[in-house]
């Protein structure tokens, strides 16, 4: 209840206001915090933003199934720390029923460009058209991949109002894997992911660095197949991973 009340401070944006800044080609910056932090972000930004809203809701349930080959092509990518890579994935948007398979490519600029297409769900690519879809903006075929990593959050979405950049926060974030079957729990964090064209002033930027919230590189499915995956390298993660503990305030991730 005490969210909702911050929440009601802000302005609303409709999904029809928010396709004129899609970001589709954009430049993305993340931050990890403890979620206790969520109420003062929120109070002090309330002034230069907006909040999506859709049919009152200003709190959104998201699922995503990630989708890789057997070898975990994708995974190592990122631990390997190659600065041009691929994630593909299908995400839903669980009050509307929504569903896209989306291919994100980043370059070696740091920019990410994001395609996407409607499907029903995980098990109907075949059918909606997925192969097709690949074949011309992935760097993997349908028969290549399989999905390895379920996640499910829920996500407060703000516009400022240049309506220049989208900032969202991830709460309540969980993965179970689709091979092991462990499931793990970011308790106590928020994933915070500022999206924008090019290198304009974000207000946002300012509350953060007021409140000490540091950038931080973390990938919802690098942590999540590290929490999952017992065996799997993570050389790379250690860090981050430690990072994350320390804002739990337990030292080491709940799993």
């Amino acid at each position: 209840m005490e969210l909702q009340t911050t929440l009601s401070h802000f302005l609303p944006v409709s999904l029809e206001e928010m396709n004129g800044i899609r970001l589709m080609n954009r430049t993305d910056t993340k931050f990890v915090t403890s979620q206790d932090k969520l109420a003062s972000i929120l109070q002090l930004a309330s002034s230069e933003y907006r909040v999506q809203e859709v049919d009152g809701e200003r709190v959104i349930a998201y699922r995503t199934v990630y989708l890789d080959t057997p070898q975990k092509d994708m995974y190592l990518a990122h631990q390997n720390g190659r600065r041009v890579r691929e994630k593909i994935r299908v995400r839903t948007y669980v009050a509307s029923g929504l569903t896209f398979l989306e291919v994100k490519n980043k370059d070696n600029k740091g920019r990410t460009d994001k395609k996407r297409i409607r499907v029903e769900n995980v098990r109907s690519l075949q059918i909606d058209g997925a192969e097709e879809f690949l074949k011309k903006y992935a760097w993997y075929s349908l028969p290549e991949l399989k999905p390895l990593l379920e996640n499910n959050f829920r996500r407060i979405t703000l516009v400022n109002k240049a309506m220049t950049e989208r900032l969202t926060i991830d709460t309540d974030v969980c993965f179970r894997n689709l091979q092991t079957a462990e499931e793990a729990v970011l308790n106590g964090l928020i994933i915070i992911e500022l999206k924008r064209d090019g290198r304009t002033f974000s207000p946002i930027r300012e509350v953060l660095r007021n409140l000490h919230i540091k950038p931080v590189g973390i990938s919802k499915y690098c942590v999540g197949m590290v929490l999952t995956s017992h065996t799997i390298k993570y050389n790379r993660f250690k860090q981050k991973m430690r990072t994350v503990g320390r804002i739990q305030g337990n030292g080491a991730l709940s799993m």
